[in-house]
């Protein structure tokens, strides 16, 4: 007797868990011969308002761990992408790429998780300062992480342009609530299950799936979110986007790169979610006899 196949049902991702979207509303995904791939958990206002809860209880413990433990995370993460390759290269084709750029789209993901691995516990080095001042101290200025990040993902990638866009922010300590591409959304929840066992903590990236039309305006006006990072092509929502994350002072960022290409990974885009703390030490003068005043 044929075996059933058993078919994969893909959740969202918010603290570490795989629920269902607490509306229990879906939208299907299609390939381009209009066959079934997946019905997808269409995200609500309260799916991310329950992951920016998770991403801010998270927030603590991952910005306080050590850079470069940090950084032993995110190879994890790339080692564990390795050994999924196959089932990330099939759902990539399943969504109309071939073979090869989906092996391309795959392999690039991977190393550049490696890249930002290798940033982790260098861009502080990179982006501090002893600053001259004219009196009796010393003044430092370091990068500290900004805190719960809202990025949207491009939209014509699966993978590769979802990979892109979180790691800068997790490298340097920042926690994060992604929306996937609505189109080709299968890659987000099986990478979703490789950081919820690669020892990334839960909460720390949190993936919901959906439109992008019924989630922006709460991504730019959700008070307990620090900075919003957006890398679609919309100048409406660019636009609504902005003008919301001034009503409370929060950062926006248009990030606008070729995802395939080397020149579009760089310790900037870690500095983006970055905010300066400055620092004033007193030096201790000492007066001629040798003993200080």
């Amino acid at each position: 007797m044929a075996r059933l196949s058993i078919q994969k049902t893909y959740k969202i991702f918010i603290g570490g868990q795989f629920p269902r979207t607490e509306s229990g509303r879906f939208y299907p995904v299609y390939n381009s011969g209009k066959e079934l791939l997946a019905n997808m958990c269409l995200s609500s206002r309260k799916d991310f308002r329950n992951a920016v809860v998770a991403a801010r209880k998270a927030f603590g413990g991952w910005s306080s761990k050590s850079a470069f433990n940090r950084g032993q995370i995110l190879y994890r993460i790339a080692e564990m992408m390795e050994g999924r390759k196959h089932q990330f290269i099939a759902e990539i084709m399943s969504q109309g790429s071939t073979q090869k750029q989906a092996e391309q789209e795959v392999q690039t993901a991977i190393d550049r998780c490696v890249y930002y691995c290798g940033w982790c516990d260098k861009y502080q080095q990179l982006f501090s300062a002893v600053n001259p001042v004219a009196s009796a101290h010393f003044n430092f200025s370091v990068p500290e992480p900004t805190g719960v990040v809202s990025i949207i993902a491009p939209e014509n990638t699966s993978l590769l342009g979802l990979v892109s866009v979180i790691l800068p922010v997790i490298a340097g300590g920042n926690v994060c609530v992604v929306l996937a591409s609505e189109s080709k959304p299968l890659c987000s929840i099986t990478l979703a299950e490789v950081l919820a066992t690669s020892d990334l903590p839960g909460g720390v990236v949190n993936v919901l799936t959906g439109q992008l039309k019924e989630l922006h305006t709460h991504m730019a006006s959700h008070m307990d979110v620090n900075a919003v990072v957006y890398a679609r092509e919309n100048r409406t929502e660019i636009k609504a986007m902005a003008e919301l994350c001034s009503l409370n002072v929060k950062r926006f960022f248009h990030w606008n790169h070729d995802w395939k290409l080397s020149s579009s990974e760089n310790p900037y885009l870690i500095l983006d979610l970055q905010e300066i703390k400055t620092t004033w030490h007193p030096i201790e003068k000492i007066g001629a006899s040798g003993s200080g005043y």
